[in-house]
Order: C-alpha cells, then structure tokens, then sequence
C-alpha cells in the first residue's frame, strides 16, 4: 500500500520530469533552440497557435529533422530497457538479472552484426530487428536453463553465466569483424559503443511497434509477477503456470531487448539501475514498478544523451561508454549489497 502510494506522485513526477527533458533536449546542440521555442514548434506541429516558432533559419528543420527523432530513439530504448531489466529481475527472482549483465544484448548484437556483414534482407526494414529478436531470445534461453539449479536461480551461476556468454558473444563479434569489410567494421564498432546518433523517423517506426508490445505483454503480468514473488509453490498454488509464465517473459524480454538494439547498440546498465532504483522508492509490487521503470528508464536515457553529445564541444561521446562508467560502479555495490544480504556465497 505505501508503494502504491508513492507511486502515485512518483508517476506523475515522472512523466513531467521526462517531457521537460526531452525538450530541453531538442534544443540542445551545435544549433540552439530555446526550450519556449522548442515548446512553440511543438504546439504550433499539434494545431495551436501558440509560443514563438524558432528564430534561427534552421532551427525548426534541425528540431524535427535531427533533433526529436533521437529523443524520441532515446525514450524508446531507455523505456524498453527498463521494463526488459525489471522483467528479469522479477523473473528470476534476483536484483542482479539485466539484459546487458547475463549477455543477453550482447546475444542480439551478434545477431544482428551477422545481419549486417551477410547483408541479410529477407525482412526489409526489420531484418536487423527480427535477427537481434532471435539472437535475444536464444541467448535468454539458455542463460535461463543455465542459471537454474535445484528450481532455484543463483546469484553466482547467473553472474558466471553471463560472463561466460559475453565473452562468447565478444569473440563472435570479433570474428564477424574480421570477415566483414570496413563498412561492416564500422557498424559493429558503433554497435559495441552504443549510440543514438544518425536515428531517423524511419528507424523509430521500426523500433517502437516492438517495444509498445513489450511493454504492455510486461504490464499484463504484472499481477502474476506479484504472486511469483512468493515463490514457485505458493504461485502454482495460486493457479500460476509457473514455467508458462517464465518462458512466455523470456520471450518478452528478447522482444525489448530486440527493440531496443537494433539500430542502438548496446547501451548497458540501463536496465540494472533504473528497476532497482524505482523498486528502493514503490516496492516490490509490479503494477507500479513496471510504470514507474518504463517512465525513468526513458527519462534516464534521454538525460544520458544529451550529456553524451554536449559533454565534449563538437563531440558526439557513445552513450554506452557513458552509461557503463555510472552502471559499472552500481553493479559493484549491487554485488556486495546481495551478497552480505544472502550471509555470503561461500
């Protein structure tokens, strides 16, 4: 009941919190925009006359163009991450589970690397997005029957195990590197460092059909979510398909993973930090925490962003670099934090 309360300002905060962001965002960069002109752009773009259009001769171009395409990327795959990190922590049933830890984003990137080095092109605008969604969920399978002993996942199989699958999905990714040419090199690289930069419309529409999905197939076990937090039996006994339900948000969280890689690259952390930040502040309950992740994940990222490409005067830095220096450290503290709660994993 206190979470549900507190998510009841949380909410809203949030959601104010991430449009005042993305607009101050649009009009950040080598062509500044004042964020009432960025708000005038908006409102005049939805009808109304209202606000003061940009004064700079390429100011409203630059905003729609370049601008709000890669905040609108950003709030997509910053969305998309979170719930993906929540699901598996709740999955799983462990604070540490995260697409980028266990090497799931890292599983999808090989795919869709090989993708690009092939030149596959058997599903148009979505083949990069179809392959990242198999190479998600293959990889999300077998850390998910890896991890599990005795019907228990453990904190030190599910670190090992995504270990072991990102230094596997490392030396693919170098192999993919090797065989392709510079072109190809080149997209790998930008895939390893994570970036939004070059997003277009065009690559939103692909990404968001994906993540949308994700989403509400995540808000619509949440209640479920709940009673699997009791544990396997009380859920069973509850009339939770336990192994149904695990499988069916595996696959969910291939889908976002998907989405949220596919013209990206691997940003990390992301979904580590936000669900276990917002679960500090609402709880456990997941029809809060699944809302709540989604608005701060998209939040978060699209704050990253606009610091990976104002930091540094006429440099755009990879916000995967970004996000790994803030979400590296936590993951340490994370670590210990478990591991003092558990009474040690010797």
């Amino acid at each position: 009941m206190a979470g549900a309360r507190r998510g009841r300002w949380l909410l809203p905060l949030l959601a104010v919190g991430l449009l005042v962001a993305a607009l101050a965002a649009a009009g950040s960069g080598q062509v500044a925009v004042p964020f009432e002109e960025v708000l005038g752009s908006v409102l005049h773009r939805l009808g109304l006359d209202l606000g003061p259009l940009p004064t700079h001769p390429r100011g409203d171009d630059t905003l729609w163009a370049v601008r709000f395409p890669r905040v609108a990327m950003a709030v997509v795959v910053g969305a998309a991450l979170a719930v993906a990190g929540a699901l598996m922590q709740g999955v799983f049933g462990n604070p540490l589970a995260e697409p980028s830890v266990v090497g799931v984003s890292a599983g999808a990137a090989v795919a869709a690397a090989a993708s690009i080095v092939f030149s596959l092109g058997f599903a148009g605008d979505w083949t990069i997005a179809v392959c990242a969604f198999a190479g998600g969920l293959l990889t999300t399978l077998a850390v998910y029957a890896l991890a599990r002993a005795d019907g228990r996942t453990e904190v030190v199989t599910l670190v090992l195990t995504g270990i072991a699958v990102n230094a596997v999905a490392g030396g693919a990714l170098a192999f993919l590197m090797f065989a392709g040419d510079t072109q190809a090199r080149e997209q790998i690289v930008f895939w390893q460092l994570g970036s939004l930069n070059g997003s277009r419309w065009e690559q939103v529409w692909v990404v968001a059909p994906l993540a949308v999905g994700g989403v509400v197939a995540a808000l619509l076990a949440a209640g479920r979510l709940d009673l699997l937090a009791l544990g396997e039996r009380p859920a069973r006994h509850l009339g939770v398909d336990v192994e149904r339900l695990r499988v069916a948000l595996v696959v969910v969280v291939a889908l976002l993973t998907a989405a949220a890689v596919s013209f990206c690259g691997i940003v990390a952390f992301v979904g580590l930090v936000v669900p276990h930040l917002v679960r500090m502040v609402t709880g456990p309950g997941h029809r809060v925490l699944l809302w709540a992740s989604m608005l701060a994940g998209a939040l978060v990222l699209v704050v990253a962003d606009t610091v990976a490409r104002s930091f540094v005067a006429g440099a755009d830095l990879p916000l995967g670099m970004l996000t790994s220096l803030v979400g590296g450290p936590f993951f340490f503290w994370l670590l210990r934090r478990t591991r003092r709660s558990a009474g040690g994993w010797g």
